[in-house]
């Protein structure tokens, strides 16, 4: 059973041009096409934060004013990069004041608690991310043949 949550942001503040480590993105990107949802819920308990992935954009709410949107993070340009190892460049786009004091603490809590929740589910469902399930770029899948 799913619920519909509702938030809400007001006119933007401001943005700014900010990039996320390539780790960070890729294994957000991961985890949520593994979910399988139109959004995931990431809790970023260390900060009392929610974090909501789509797919478009992640937006984060405080745990006291939750369905208020304080900022987010959007317009991912993957594309941009060179490597898969190279930043990902996206808008940081703030609602309120105490975005700017927040955002500077919240990549490296996001991405702690995106390891975090990886590990998690790896061990709930370790079949999920095995080699077996992994078909190398630039090789051939031979399990079509079997």
């Amino acid at each position: 059973m799913h619920t519909k949550e509702t938030f809400y942001r007001g006119a933007a503040l401001g943005n700014e041009p900010r990039s996320l480590p390539a780790a960070t993105y890729n294994l957000m990107r991961l985890l949520f096409q593994h979910c399988g949802e139109s959004c995931l819920f990431v809790p970023v308990r260390s900060m009392q934060y929610q974090a909501i992935i789509d797919q478009s954009e992640i937006i984060f709410v405080d745990a006291y004013r939750r369905t208020v949107v304080e900022f987010a993070w959007q317009k991912f340009n993957p594309q941009s990069r060179n490597s898969l190892t190279d930043p990902v460049p996206y808008q940081f786009v703030y609602y309120d004041k105490q975005a700017l004091e927040t955002m500077p603490r919240m990549q490296g809590e996001f991405m702690r608690f995106l390891y975090q929740f990886n590990e998690r589910q790896q061990r709930n469902n370790p079949s999920q991310h095995s080699e077996d399930n992994i078909i190398q770029l630039g090789q051939p899948d031979d399990t079509s043949e079997k």
